[in-house]
Parts: C-alpha cells; sequence; structure tokens
C-alpha cells in the first residue's frame, strides 16, 4: 500500500504538478517521511533483550510499526527540493556525503557555482546520525581522524574551514581497548612501540623498522596535498613518498618481522580502517593512520558526527551552492560529440604510424583533410590535419612510449548533467559522483557505456562487505566511566575477514554524555557482513534472522561490557539490505577492496574518470575508506575539477595530460 501511494505521491511532486496546493504537498512531506521511518521495527527491552521481547510501538489504526521521527516533520516538510534548471552549473555533485561535501566546499569558496543532489532527507550518508527516543546514534564510526589542529592530514578540519565552519571536539584518549592476545593500545606512539617491544623483545628491531616507515609516509604527507603542484616546494617528502607507491604493508611488515603472531596484529590494525588484511593495504594508507592517530589524535565532535556534513552542507549554501533533497539522481547525461570527431585535447600518442591522411569531397570537388588512418588501422576523424614533417608515403612517426589506446585519446563524450527519477534534469560543466563506482557507471551510466577503464576497476576490485550493526540504548549502571570508548573483539585470528568475526564497539556517550537521555548510554555495535546473507527471505525470515544474529553479538558483548544484557533499554537492528536502501550503496558496500594482490596504491582509481567531465569522490577513489579519507578525496577532486574547467591555475595542458596518462599507463598494468 506504501509504495502504491509514493509512486502517486512522487507524481503530485513532479514540475508538471507544480500548482497542486501547498496542503496536498505538506501531506506529500509527511507520506515520505512514514515511507523513511518504517521499514525497520525496534525493540524495547529489560532484562535479557532477546527475539520473545515486547513488541515495539505501533500506530493503531494502520498496525505499521512506528519509531520516533528522524528529521522531525518539521524540517523534513521544509527541506529545499528544487533548484533552477535552466542554468549550467559549474559542478554537480552526486550525494551529500563528506566526500562529496567536501569537494562542494572548496569549490564553493572559490566562487564556483556548485548544485549538491541528495537522495535523502538529510546529509552525510554513512557520515550521518539519527535519532530515537532522545538517543542519538552514528551511523557509521565513531572513531574520527582529522579533527587535530597540527600538520596537514587534518583533512575534516581544512575541508570546513575552506567554508568557514568549526566544531567543538572532545579528545578521545583512550583510541581502542582491544580484546585479543597480547596487544598493545596506548595513545602514545612511543608508549605504543615500546609495550609492543615488551611483548615481542625478539622483534624489537623489526617492529621499530616498519613503524619508522609508516612515519616517514605520514611526514612525508605533511605538506604535499597535490605531489605535482608541491614538488619542487617539498621535493624529499614527494621522492619518500613516492618510493611507496608500490607497497603494501603486509609486505613491507613481512620484511622486517617473522614472528607470525606479531603480523596477525598488524593485519587487525589494517583491517580496523581498511576491512581487509595487511598484504592488501596500501602502504601509504597504512601509513597514514597508523601515525595519525598519535599525531593528529582521535576526537570526536560534539553533538554526534552527523555535525559534521551538517556544517559542511550549512557552510555550502552560506557561500551560494545549493543543495536539494529527495533528489534520486537516475541518469548520468552523456553527450556525444558530432560526427564521431575526436577531441586529442593536447595529447601525443606515441608510436603512431600515420599511413594515410583521409581525404573527404566538399563542395565543387574540392578535397579537405578529414582525419588520418595509422598502420594498424586505427582512424582518427579531426576538423584539420597539421604535418610538421614527412617520412616517405607522407607517413608521420614519432617514438617513445605506447600507451593503450583507450588512455590517450579522449573521445568528445561527456557528462553534461543528471537527470532525476522524477524526470527534471540539470546540466553542468563537470559531474561529481559521490555514490560507489558500481551505482555510478553500473546504474547511472548503464553497462553499455561503460568504459574500458572502468571494466579493468570491476576485474582487480571487488565490493567490501556491508555491515550488521546494533544501536542500543542502555542503563548507564553497566558502563563504568572509566571505560574504554572504542573496543574490537576477535576470538580467533582465522575468523577476522569473515561475516561477524571481527566486532567494533563504540559507546560515544561516554565522551560526549548530550548523545543519551541522563543515567543512559549509546552502545553501537558492528560486524562485517555480506548481502547475499540476507537475499531471498520472507518478511518473517528476514525478522526472525535479524533478531537471532543481534542475539548472539550480545552474547559476544558480554566479554567487554558484563551485564549489558540485561541494562538493554532500547534495540534497533540494521543489516545490509538496511544499508543499501538508506545510504543508497550497491549491497550495501562501503567502497572497493582488491580482489587480488595489489602493488601499493599504484592501481587505486583517481578522481578523474575515462569519460570527461565525469569525476569520482569517496571511498571508491584514493585514498580509501574512512572519513578522513574520503575528506582528502574531495579536496583533491575540488583541485582538479576546478583546474579542468578554468577556475583555478593548472599545468599546461600538454604536461598535465602527459602526467595524467603516465598514471593510468602504470595503473592498468599495476
Amino acid at each position: 500500500m506504501l509504495a502504491i501511494v509514493a509512486t502517486v505521491l512522487s507524481r503530485i511532486e513532479s514540475p508538471e504538478n507544480a500548482a497542486v496546493p501547498n496542503a496536498m504537498k505538506q501531506l506529500v512531506g509527511r507520506a515520505h517521511q512514514v515511507a523513511a521511518t518504517t521499514s525497520s521495527p525496534q525493540v524495547r527491552c529489560r532484562g535479557q533483550c532477546t527475539a520473545a521481547a515486547l513488541p515495539p510501538r505501533v500506530n493503531a489504526a494502520s498496525g505499521i510499526p512506528m519509531r520516533s521521527r528522524y528529521p522531525p516533520l518539521e524540517e523534513s516538510v521544509t527541506l529545499p527540493t528544487d533548484a533552477a534548471g535552466d542554468v549550467v552549473y559549474d559542478a554537480i555533485v552526486i550525494g551529500a556525503g563528506v566526500g562529496g561535501l567536501s569537494a562542494a566546499a572548496q569549490m564553493v569558496s572559490k566562487g564556483a557555482n556548485v548544485l549538491v543532489l541528495e537522495k535523502y532527507l538529510i546529509p552525510g550518508g554513512s557520515a550521518s546520525h539519527f535519532k530515537r527516543d532522545g538517543y542519538t546514534f552514528d551511523v557509521g564510526s565513531s572513531m574520527m581522524f582529522g579533527f587535530g589542529e597540527r600538520g596537514t592530514t587534518n583533512l575534516i578540519t581544512k575541508a570546513m574551514s575552506a567554508v568557514n565552519k568549526k566544531l567543538e571536539v572532545i579528545p578521545d584518549p583512550s583510541q581502542v581497548k582491544y580484546h585479543m592476545p597480547a596487544y598493545a593500545d596506548h595513545p602514545e606512539f612511543d608508549d605504543f612501540i615500546n609495550e609492543m617491544v615488551s611483548k615481542f623483545p625478539h622483534e624489537e628491531a623489526g617492529i621499530k623498522a616498519f613503524y619508522k616507515h609508516c612515519w616517514n609516509i605520514f611526514s612525508s604527507l605533511e605538506e604535499p596535498l597535490y605531489l605535482m603542484g608541491q614538488f619542487f616546494k617539498q621535493p624529499l617528502a614527494c621522492l619518500t613518498l613516492a618510493s611507496y607507491l608500490t607497497a603494501n604493508a603486509g609486505d613491507m611488515a613481512r620484511k622486517y618481522i617473522k614472528d607470525e603472531h606479531l603480523l596477525k596484529m598488524i593485519d587487525i590494525e589494517c583491517f580496523v580502517f581498511s576491512t581487509v588484511p595487511a598484504v592488501l593495504t596500501p602502504m601509504i594508507n597504512a601509513g597514514m593512520v597508523l601515525s595519525d592517530r598519535f599525531y593528529g589524535g582521535v576526537n570526536y565532535p560534539k553533538g554526534g558526527v552527523g555535525t559534521i556534513p551538517k556544517a559542511l552542507a550549512e557552510g555550502v549554501v552560506d557561500f551560494g551552492g545549493k543543495i536539494i533533497y529527495k533528489a534520486n539522481v537516475r541518469h548520468i547525461i552523456i553527450e556525444e560529440g558530432p560526427d564521431g570527431v575526436v577531441d586529442f585535447g593536447g595529447k601525443i600518442i606515441c608510436k603512431a604510424n600515420v599511413r594515410h591522411i583521409i581525404n573527404k569531397e566538399g563542395p565543387h570537388g574540392a578535397q579537405k583533410a578529414a582525419g588520418m588512418k595509422l598502420a594498424g588501422s586505427r582512424v582518427f576523424k579531426s576538423k584539420s590535419v597539421l604535418s610538421s614533417g614527412c617520412h616517405p608515403a607522407g607517413a608521420q612517426k614519432a617514438t617513445g612510449m605506447k600507451l593503450a589506446d583507450s588512455r590517450v585519446f579522449k573521445s568528445k563524450s561527456k557528462a553534461t548533467g543528471v537527470k532525476l527519477a522524477d524526470g527534471r534534469v540539470f546540466k553542468s560543466k563537470s559531474v561529481l559522483s559521490n555514490a560507489t563506482r558500481w551505482d555510478t557507471f553500473g546504474h547511472m551510466m548503464g553497462e553499455a557505456k561503460m568504459p574500458k577503464a572502468e571494466k579493468l576497476f570491476r576485474q582487480r576490485y571487488k565490493k567490501s562487505p556491508s555491515f550488521f550493526s546494533l544501536h542500543m540504548g542502555v542503563d548507564a549502571s553497566v558502563i563504568p566511566k572509566d571505560t574504554d570508548v572504542h573496543h574490537i573483539i576477535l576470538e580467533e585470528w582465522s575468523k577476522m575477514e569473515e561475516a561477524y568475526g571481527t566486532l567494533f564497539i563504540s559507546m560515544p556517550s561516554l565522551l560526549d554524555p548530550s548523545l543519551a537521555p541522563e543515567g543512559k548510554h549509546v552502545v553501537h555495535a558492528f560486524t562485517p557482513d555480506w548481502m547475499h546473507s540476507w537475499s531471498d527471505l520472507s518478511p518473517a525470515e528476514y525478522a526472525r534472522k535479524k533478531e537471532e544474529v543481534a542475539d548472539a553479538i550480545c552474547e559476544r558483548l558480554e566479554k567487554a561490557l558484563p551485564g549489558l544484557r540485561n541494562a538493554i533499554e532500547f534495540r534497533e537492528v540494521g543489516t545490509p539490505r538496511t544499508h543499501r536502501r538508506y545510504l543508497g550503496r550497491e549491497d550495501g558496500t562501503y567502497g572497493p577492496i582488491p580482489a587480488k594482490g595489489i602493488k601499493g596504491i599504484v592501481g587505486m582509481p583517481l578522481n578523474r574518470t575515462a569519460v570527461s567531465g565525469l569525476y569520482c569522490v569517496g571511498d571508491s577513489t584514493f585514498p580509501g575508506q574512512g572519513v578522513n579519507a574520503v575528506a582528502m578525496s574531495g579536496i583533491g577532486c575540488a583541485h582538479r575539477v576546478m583546474c579542468d574547467i578554468g577556475l583555478q591555475p593548472a599545468l599546461p595542458r600538454v604536461v598535465d595530460d602527459a602526467f595524467f596518462g603516465a598514471i593510468q599507463f602504470f595503473r592498468d598494468r599495476a
């Protein structure tokens, strides 16, 4: 029934029905809000919280399970849902996640005309929060890097400063408490190293050597955010960083460390932020995270993680950008060039042996050069042909590195805007997708138009797991004040990568009591899970399995928090299906992970794509997953786009394209 109502109401909202009375539009907002808040019933319980606990509240008239509305009805019906469709924006950003908002913030701060399209009712995606009965729950991780005041890897601080925003943060001195044998968990770098050495004295030299490499990487990142632009200012730092481009953390660790138990600890260090073991984690990523936690520290934003995207969104609007909600992008508009003409964009093709100049007969029998044919039968059409010299038979020849055809020249196919599910069209000079690459190229572009580079990407990377999550409100009596905020439970090393193997726990209300009612605490437990485990279930089977898995997790939580099960007063369960529905991520994935062995970051996709005018931002691009990481991706993407559309100084086009072509060449062969 709700699906039918939603279909009818979506038509009422379309542009051709602009004359619909305001009262009806308010009804639309209410119906959307009901649809957004009646999908996954909550459980309230006291005593042992199991599937047999008290049933959720229901609407007396409809029998539909009810939850506290978030955002509140009065906010959701006043959200901006439309923008001018008769202008060409400098950039359209698909998705108001932290990556997309960081890019938008950088661009509007430089005067760009930016439109952000968000499918849901609030910004942030997996870095948002929601409220239930006086509790504020973070959707994803509550462990935040990037808020430090020192250095330049504090990317969240930098992203917000572009639009004059700053958040009050609470230092988290404890970092993570690991529940596994012989693990060091000190918040200071030297203390951490000393305890590791005390537990593995025979590996002292190896421990210090490996973590010194991590620190070297981190130090190299302190200045050159845009390495090409910064090379002459910081050549040593850039060269140091370049030396790690093809390295992964696992291989680097094994160069110095032989103890298998210690190597497993380095695996879990990497798994915490990358969801893959050290051998599949680029060394540059490991160096950034494993060092920044000591240098910049872990800081929690007062009011919840959702205050980060909220502040960024407000800043974007303050600087003249536009954000509209309930904007479901269905298609990225790709326009083809006329008559198949190719725009080389200043590119140089090496080992291109021209055999024939193609002539086309014009008016009155006049001949006009219309392109050229190479020895390998490739044909390039153009509006003019310039020859700097002739070899025998009129063939030009250059020597040098040969690049793959699809990498060295660029078709005039170009992203020029987007089309929404309700039919609205917005045009722009560039399109930045904060969606996953699977959603961007598979759903919004279509398999038929997918570039070769993206097909290659899908061979090398697979979707990371989603998560099974438990958001709970508990009586504060079972959580002592000196309890660590973040915990990780892993009973068997062999199960680290399996579904439900590694269990993450965060209790941010220990830092910020405003997140829970007085005398209560927030507990968020989450563990990797896969969509296929939740497919093809009937509604009854789905509900039953959710409670069974949740009960099993509550049993494991007793290891870190004795007495927890009897103190739970509120429990809400999320599965990969929940993450897919509310975050718009295919299979609920949180980004790509290598499908096989990798050579450092060389194979990781950058912001530019093989489609002119289309960019990716967020966890599907370098440097990967994590709020601080996607902020870095957003800042870098904004820089790239601003250069490409002429709003910021750039390297000469020939140099820029040659550099990008070289990166593509090595990336495709990594």
